[in-house]
């Protein structure tokens, strides 16, 4: 078998220790990680404590843009989970440092979004207008549930005006209970589809805000933890982080096969208890890929075959399989994404591919 360690496809090499003992700080994502809604991902905070305890510094960077970070803290607490508001990054944070250096002192900016859009603005010595009207220099939209067709109109008439628009992020949807609603990004999309210029975005995937709170905790080797490939694995891998990639936000296992080169992780957890465990390596053997009891072998057409052999599979998290997919598929297109056409070799393999949502021919 190839040494894992040498190929340079994701996910190939895995984690022989627990994550948590080998990167000394976890730049968490919130939405879709730690928390969905008002709620704690379960299990998450107990994971947490445990990393914490085993000598891992933990930063929040979220693209959530609709608190400040005393409130984001303060809701960390709440749900259980130890932080303070200096170990909170948020997108609002990251666009007002941009806007202030656009601008300078005393620039002023029309704000659109949640209670943390103004208080970051506020914060970085800009000053803040409530109309187009007021002749700003720039508008700042992020994330806010109460943001609505009036605050939307002034800031279509700012930037045609020529004030710049920045956007602290372009999620296009957000987690909840009820599955993804409308983000940012959604918003964002209407006042560029109005005034036909395209916004200035500051958060993730761009690299300042891991970088800011790589400054922070003084990381060495930082490990970037996120639900999202197009920001919290992007953004890892634009600021030369490691990642890992959970699966309790909005990327299933579709999403994650056919993601493009630049958007695919180092290490894959069902949620950030990963933090805990050690991550197999997949083994490779001329067309065929195994990781744990899980093999994946090259098909006719290029379609990947699963298989779980004669043994029942024993993988603590239920996602070898999907590794080992995943390093196959990848093996196949190092330089672009592409969707991958799975199926089941056996009965217990088509089960997994039904319960990933990857269905196929499971005759």
């Amino acid at each position: 078998m190839s040494d894992p360690a040498a190929t340079p496809v994701p996910l190939a090499a895995g984690c022989e220790h627990p994550p948590c003992t080998r990167y000394d700080v976890a730049l968490l994502d919130l939405d879709g990680v730690v928390y969905i809604g008002p709620d704690a991902v379960p299990g998450v905070p107990a994971a947490l404590a445990s990393a914490r305890r085993d000598g891992m510094r933990l930063g929040y960077v979220t693209n959530n843009a609709s608190r400040t970070p005393e409130e984001v803290a303060a809701h960390l607490s709440e749900l259980g989970v130890q932080a303070a508001a200096e170990d909170v990054i948020t997108s609002s944070q990251a666009a007002a440092t941009v806007v202030a250096q656009l601008l300078g002192p005393g620039g002023r900016v029309l704000p659109v979004g949640g209670p943390g859009v103004p208080a970051a603005l506020t914060a970085a010595g800009l000053t803040l207008v409530t109309s187009a009207d007021d002749g700003p220099d720039a508008v700042v939209q992020g994330y806010g549930r109460e943001v609505g067709w009036a605050q939307i109109a002034e800031a279509v008439v700012a930037v045609r005006n020529g004030a710049r628009h920045v956007a602290t992020n372009a999620d296009p949807t957000v987690p909840s209970p009820r599955g993804p609603l409308p983000g940012n990004g959604a918003l964002v999309a209407v006042v560029e589809g109005v005034t036909g210029v395209p916004p200035l975005v500051t958060g993730k995937p761009d690299p300042a805000m891991h970088a800011e709170c790589v400054r922070r905790t003084g990381a060495r080797r930082p490990l970037v933890v996120g639900d999202r490939l197009d920001t919290d694995i992007e953004g890892a891998r634009r600021a030369d982080a490691a990642s890992l990639l959970v699966l309790t936000g909005v990327t299933g296992p579709a999403q994650l096969l056919a993601a493009r080169p630049d958007r695919r992780p180092d290490l894959l957890a069902p949620d950030a208890a990963g933090l805990l465990v050690p991550h197999p390596p997949v083994d490779v053997d001329g067309r065929s890929w195994r990781c744990g009891a899980w093999t994946v072998r090259v098909g006719e057409a290029a379609v990947l075959e699963l298989s779980a052999g004669e043994e029942q599979p024993t993988d603590g998290d239920g996602l070898d399989g999907l590794r080992a997919l995943c390093v196959a598929h990848w093996s196949a297109h190092p330089d672009d994404g592409a969707p991958a056409r799975v199926v089941g070799a056996d009965g217990r393999a088509a089960g997994v591919l039904d319960d990933w949502g990857l269905t196929g021919d499971h005759s």
